[in-house]
């Protein structure tokens, strides 16, 4: 089966990645700030209240915040993020459906987790939805009911994630750079999440649930006198408790610079984290430099990785870095997704803008220029009230001096390009980095032993392997035609697949930039035809359409006729089994052995086409393609999963294509010979 919606979907999500990729325009001058000072009270159970009069809009804002120190789950991770899941899912006065549609009249907004709870609402109904904040968070009622499908919710996300180049990215720079007994490198996994019960929520809750470093910061139209009764009153039976003080070592970075490589023989792309641990405190001297070094370096769109990485060499949509800050040890990353043919050109690079940061005095107009733009962002924010909460929480949580903010941009401006020398080298600390590269080891590995950069091997869960293997050679009574022919058995005969004059497919799936599921529909005619449209309910977001006339492509009612490589493309997706044809060229040939998505598979290129055929199977379990894109070659690669059988024939009911995200199409509905028209190709 080809991969029909490829070129569909890559002009969609390509539109939405530009569109976020757009310089920001330099800010002016920053004006003066004036931050509200927040009145403040402690009740006896030892929870803090902070309030801040805002009389400019009827808005109230409600920030409740347990700053407990980060634990370990052990072999329960996920405890305490089912717990989040749960909370506010009804109360043991009021039902979840009560709740909600009480929250939906007054047009509030609230929201849990297990480390606090936030609302806001017009300042006429602040008392009630205060009432309902501390209802949902003091009363939660956890039951099995809810408990089963929150788990089973955050199961089915974890399997999501299994092949997901980035999610695998994430997952082992946290276990390598922090360790796995640590907090922060530990990880979810499907065996942990079902070793956890309802009690093991329960018991979670009132473990950590406790107001002992609770803080409470009310924004806005209010006045601090009736707040302070109306906390009184409903937190006052708020029972006295701390919670555990747990305490880890700090977790040591690597003695030398190293590669760190995962094998994911299905990626299209590496991801390539270059990642060193730190202790930066906000209230140390070294702060505000750090963060303005990191700025330079990867923080802004103008930054050395991204002007480097994306703009002068056109490997990536963007590269970029952070720093971590606050009271307990995080980590300075620098990351990007490259094509896999220049990955080890990327590392290259990345070692080159870090040793430039490291050694090179920066440019006064560049220094200029990002704390002008970090102090813009700075003076945009202090008028919202979660800003205002998080500042206020922000000098207690963290000891800052009291006018921290308000000194916030001189002590900016007074960041020199010696102190981004000096910072740069205490906290981007290159001879001690792990360079976590996540990717198909047959393409890449060759090239970056060249590097001469120790390299050990990692599972996807940050485990020691050996060095995969990669390609093997196929035997030689394999040929390309066989392995055509046979993926045609393996789906159900040449007479049974000849028989299929169209193929009517129907699904749907998700995008980060989507708020609700976007249709996919498909119809092909063995003649030549095809239609492939995405659609949001009722509004069609795109289509793509192949007739004996020509193609074209649809986006939101404006219309392109597509020609030349573009239009000889989507003639030849327009086919339902292409390996009929293909299975008569004489010019294919196996080109070996790769394991891809856990299994062997045959490898067959066809020019910028590369096809991926079960040993094992014979069927169909991935193809990639090489695309020029504005200027910029990159590789989707799309999975096949899940055959059923359609009137005698194996079609794929999941299809999983690599768009710089994974995109998931799962089939609800798929015909043969029927549910297809002339007028659908129109």
């Amino acid at each position: 089966m080809k991969t029909i919606y490829t070129f569909l979907i890559l002009l969609f999500v390509t539109g939405i990645m530009q569109a976020q990729d757009r310089p920001q325009p330099k800010p002016g001058n920053a004006p003066v700030v004036n931050i509200k000072k927040p009145q403040t009270f402690v009740l006896s159970n030892g929870m803090k209240v902070l309030v801040v009069e805002n009389h400019k809009l009827p808005r109230v804002s409600f920030t409740l915040t347990l700053d407990n120190a980060p634990f370990t789950e052990g072999n329960k991770k996920g405890v305490d993020e089912l717990t989040s899941s749960l909370i506010g899912n009804g109360t043991k006065k009021t039902t979840k459906e009560a709740f909600n549609e009480e929250i939906d009249f007054y047009g509030a907004n609230i929201n849990f987790t297990s480390q606090g709870a936030y609302a806001s609402a017009l300042s006429k109904y602040s008392g009630r939805v205060l009432e309902l904040l501390a209802e949902g968070a003091l009363q939660p009622n956890f039951t099995q009911t809810e408990f089963d499908k929150e788990k089973a919710k955050l199961l089915e996300g974890l399997k999501a994630d299994e092949k997901s180049v980035p999610a695998i990215s994430n997952r082992v720079v946290d276990v390598l750079a922090f360790g796995k007994n640590h907090p922060t490198g530990e990880y979810l996994s499907e065996e942990t999440v079902k070793n956890v019960t309802l009690e093991d929520v329960q018991n979670n809750y009132k473990t950590y649930f406790v107001p002992e470093n609770a803080y409470l910061v009310v924004i806005g139209d209010v006045k601090f006198k009736e707040v302070k009764s109306s906390v009184e009153k409903l937190f006052k039976d708020w029972k006295k408790q701390a919670a555990p003080k747990n305490s880890y070592p700090d977790p040591v970075n690597v003695a030398n610079l190293q590669i760190d490589f995962v094998d994911v023989p299905n990626a299209v792309q590496s991801e390539i984290s270059l990642v060193n641990t730190v202790n930066l405190k906000m209230s140390d001297p070294d702060f505000f430099p750090a963060v303005i070094a990191n700025q330079i370096l990867g923080g802004d769109f103008n930054s050395y990785l991204n002007m480097n990485l994306r703009e002068q060499h056109a490997w990536t949509y963007g590269a970029n870095s952070s720093i971590g800050s606050g009271k307990y040890v995080t980590k300075f990353k620098a990351s990007s997704a490259v094509r896999n043919t220049v990955t080890d050109s990327a590392v290259v690079q990345f070692i080159k803008e870090i040793k430039r940061i490291r050694t090179e005095r920066v440019d006064p107009e560049v220094l200029r220029n990002v704390k002008a733009g970090y102090i813009g962002r700075f003076v945009m924010q202090v008028e919202k009230p979660q800003a205002v909460a998080r500042y206020a929480l922000n000098i207690e949580t963290e000891k800052l001096p009291a006018d921290f903010y308000e000194k916030y941009i001189q002590t900016i401006n007074n960041v020199t390009a010696d102190d981004i020398y000096r910072v740069a080298n205490k906290y981007f600390l290159l001879d001690n980095m792990r360079i976590v590269i996540v990717g198909k080891g047959s393409d890449v590995i060759s090239s970056l032993e060249k590097l001469n950069i120790p390299i050990s091997y990692f599972d996807k869960f940050g485990n020691p392997v050996e060095k995969p293997s990669t390609k093997k050679e196929a035997p030689k009574d394999i040929t390309a035609k066989t392995v055509f022919e046979n993926y045609i058995k393996a789906i159900g005969g040449e007479k049974a697949v000849t028989a299929v004059k169209t193929l009517y497919m129907d699904g749907s799936t998700t995008i980060p930039q989507a708020p609700t599921p976007l249709t996919f529909t498909s119809k092909l005619d063995s003649k030549g035809k095809m239609m492939v449209s995405l659609s949001m309910g009722t509004m069609n977001l795109m289509k793509q359409v192949v007739n004996e006339k020509g193609a074209y492509v649809e986006q939101q009612g404006q219309r392109k006729n597509l020609e030349g490589a573009d239009l000889a493309e989507m003639k030849a997706n327009a086919t339902p089994f292409e390996e009929l044809q293909l299975a008569k060229r004489a010019d294919l040939k196996v080109e070996g052995i790769e394991p891809i998505n856990g299994n062997d598979a045959y490898v067959i290129k066809d020019g910028k086409t590369t096809y991926y055929y079960d040993v094992k199977s014979g069927l169909k379990t991935a193809e990639s393609k090489v695309r020029e894109q504005g200027g910029k070659s990159t590789t989707q690669i799309t999975n096949f999963g899940d055959y059923k059988e359609v009137k005698g024939v194996k079609v794929p009911f999941n299809l999983v294509q690599n768009v710089g995200f994974e995109l998931d199409i799962k089939m609800s509905d798929i015909k043969i010979n029927e549910g297809v028209s002339e007028k659908d190709f129109l």
